[in-house]
């Protein structure tokens, strides 16, 4: 069995479902606070592998859904920035087992540390599904 490090937002209960997941099947979970760590470019980059830009993104971040941000408008450049200042807007979880990593709990190194398992629900969808995340507030229209 693997020693995981898992970063994650915390209180993010479909990142705490996919924690559980990975301890069910065996694996030591390191759970770090995506939001705190003291990430570099490079660091961060390590991550995202050859993976399209857009997919680096957390497409749930408030930035992205209100349209502010548009993943696939982005550079690498561009977006590592913005990460590195806000890292709400990184796609999680970050994973990193044996030197390896990737960002999602949908690719390589999570589907060999998962076995055959099926997860009903998806590897990544949200556990909120019976309620909606709020939108962004949105300033109010003026009338003339």
């Amino acid at each position: 069995m693997a020693t995981v490090v898992f970063y994650e937002k915390p209180g993010c209960k479909t990142n705490a479902r996919q924690r559980q997941m990975l301890e069910a099947a065996g694996h030591t979970v390191v759970a770090r606070n995506l939001l705190a760590e003291p990430w570099t470019a490079e660091r961060l980059r390590a991550f995202f592998d050859s993976t399209p830009v857009a997919s680096w993104f957390n497409r749930a971040a408030p930035r992205v859904k209100s349209g502010e941000i548009n993943p696939e408008e982005t550079d690498a450049t561009t977006a590592l920035t913005l990460m590195l200042r806000e890292p709400l807007l990184i796609r999680r979880p970050l994973v990193e087992v044996d030197e390896k990593r990737c960002a999602g709990f949908d690719r390589q190194p999570v589907t060999s540390l998962l076995g055959d398992g099926e997860d009903e629900g998806g590897l990544e969808s949200c556990t909120r599904q019976e309620v909606s995340c709020p939108e962004p507030r949105q300033p109010p229209m003026k009338t003339v």
